[in-house]
Formats: structure tokens, C-alpha cells, sequence
């Protein structure tokens, strides 16, 4: 049986303004995914940490369990109401008393159809910038998660992940045409590195890559924003600023499909002198 596959979807980000007020963070990204819906959108995203401030302190105050707490609620019931598939950015996830950075993925019937952890815990220091220790608190995910969308192998990662070429090639190893990204990079590495990165792993696997940012505030940890969308020729194709925004774009998979008949990188890999495989499962 042959599977129909969606060649041409809107999709949206939503750079969402972040604030310490849970219940107004979701209802305020209750609002956009709605704005987003109504802008022509079939597949909608939403930003890392998009129920709480980004940081340290904040994971345990905001933690929640899934599918059980008022973000799943709100994610669960704005999928359905608006005939979606939701990407629900991520938030503090609480199980068996340890606490993991997870992306939640609804289907338009408002059912849990994935749920990833972040893989790569965002643990550097850059004398003078930045310091920052997630393992402090958090604990790593050890899978990789895709679902399926109208046909489509969309695979996740979260931040700090975009920086690991190795989990996008498995991906596309695994025939994802779109991967994507909620993250929040900050004032440091963010003007230099959050383009680069994407468009990087667009165009070493020949995919669509989907990054989405808070907006940015003023104190606390500031994220650079930028929300983008970025084609499988590199290029970036719908971009934000800084400020709360949505940024839609129309997505053609068939650009896919040419630029790996035209640049067949994948076929002409020397799997025979070095590979990118996956190991076991850990825990």
C-alpha cells in the first residue's frame, strides 16, 4: 500500500515572550497557536521553555509531569481546537524524581504522539560571557524521537542538540525531511552561531531544519530569538527578530527530493572507510 505523502504544508514558529506568570505563558501561546492556525499553518511549533523562565532555578518551580499538569492540558486541547499538529517547544518534565528538558508532539485529535529529551545538556563556560550547567539539575535523554506528519519523518532535538551533526545525520540515516529544533541560544552565542548551525545541518543532511527561540527579554537569561526556517539548499527561507512574533512559511518537500538527485552526497558517502551508526540504547 502505497503511503500519501503531504508534499507542500504551511508551517509556523512561535517566538513567544516568556514571563514567570505560568498560566499567562500558556494562554498567551494558547492565543498564537490560534493566530497561527488562522494565518494557514497545518504543523506549529513553539519555543524551548515556553512555560517558564530558561534557567536553573526555575526547572523544579515549573516541572510537570506528562501527560498529566495544565501545559499538556492547554497543548493537548490547542491541537485539537485548531486541527493541528502541535510541537509543543519544551518544558521542565518531572518523572520518578528526575527532571529531563522534553518536547511534546500532539496530533489534530489533541493525542500524545511523541515525546523527546534532550539528549546534549547545555553545560559550558566562556570566561567572561557565559557560564551555564544543566546537568546542575537536569538529567539527558538517551533516544532519538521522530513522528509522523501527513506522511513526513520530522525528527526532534532540542538546542544545545543542533551543535551535534551526528544525531542530524542519523535522522536523515533514519529518512527525516524535517528536523526540528526548539531552542533558546543566548547573547554570546547566538548572533555568531544560531544561523550557521542551522543552516549547517539543513545542508549536510539535505533536510529542512525548523529552530524556534523565546522572544527575548530583558533580564535573566536573554535569548537571541531569531526564530527561523531554513530549506535543504541552506538557505533561509522565513526568519524573526528579537521581539514576539509568528513566522510562517510555505514548505515545498519536492526541494528535497532535487537537491538529493542533484547533489547526491548520501549515495556517494565512503560507508565502506567510516559510517555514522547508533548504539544500544541507554537505561
Amino acid at each position: 500500500m502505497s503511503i500519501s505523502i503531504m508534499k507542500r504544508f504551511r508551517s509556523a514558529l512561535i517566538q513567544l515572550q516568556v514571563c514567570e506568570d505560568r498560566l499567562k505563558n500558556l494562554e498567551r501561546a494558547a492565543s498564537l497557536i490560534k493566530q497561527a492556525k488562522n494565518l494557514g499553518a497545518k504543523l506549529v511549533a513553539l519555543p524551548e521553555c515556553f512555560n517558564s523562565p530558561y534557567g536553573t532555578k526555575f526547572f523544579e518551580e515549573y516541572a510537570e509531569s506528562i501527560s498529566n499538569g495544565p501545559t499538556c492540558d492547554m497543548l493537548s486541547k490547542a491541537a485539537r481546537e485548531n486541527d493541528i499538529v502541535l510541537v509543543g517547544g519544551t518544558f521542565p518534565e518531572r518523572d520518578n524524581g528526575k527532571l529531563y528538558n522534553t518536547c511534546t508532539v500532539w496530533n489534530p485529535q489533541g493525542q500524545l504522539i511523541a515525546k523527546y529529551r534532550k539528549m546534549h545538556l547545555f553545560d559550558i563556560d566562556i570566561p567572561g560571557k557565559m557560564t551555564f550547567k544543566e546537568s546542575d539539575v537536569l538529567h539527558p535523554g538517551n533516544e532519538l524521537v521522530t513522528f509522523d506528519f501527513e506522511g513526513i519523518k520530522v525528527g526532534l532535538g532540542i538546542c544545545y542538540d543542533l551543535r551535534f551533526e551526528e544525531l542530524a545525520k542519523l535522522y536523515r540515516i533514519m529518512g527525516c525531511h524535517l528536523l526540528i529544533y526548539p531552542g533558546a541560544f543566548n547573547m554570546t552565542t547566538g548572533p555568531i552561531h544560531w544561523e550557521l548551525l542551522q543552516r549547517s545541518r539543513a545542508l549536510d543532511n539535505q533536510v529542512y531544519v525548523f529552530a524556534i527561540s523565546p522572544a527575548r527579554n530583558e533580564t535573566g537569561y536573554i535569548a537571541w530569538g531569531h526564530s527561523q526556517i531554513t530549506s535543504p539548499w541552506g538557505k533561509v527561507i522565513a526568519q524573526a527578530d528579537a521581539k514576539e512574533e509568528i513566522v510562517h512559511a510555505d514548505i515545498d518537500l519536492n526541494e528535497c527530493d532535487e537537491v538529493r538527485q542533484q547533489i547526491p552526497i548520501f549515495e556517494q558517502r565512503r560507508t565502506d572507510i567510516y559510517d555514522t551508526i547508533m548504539k544500544n540504547r541507554i537505561g
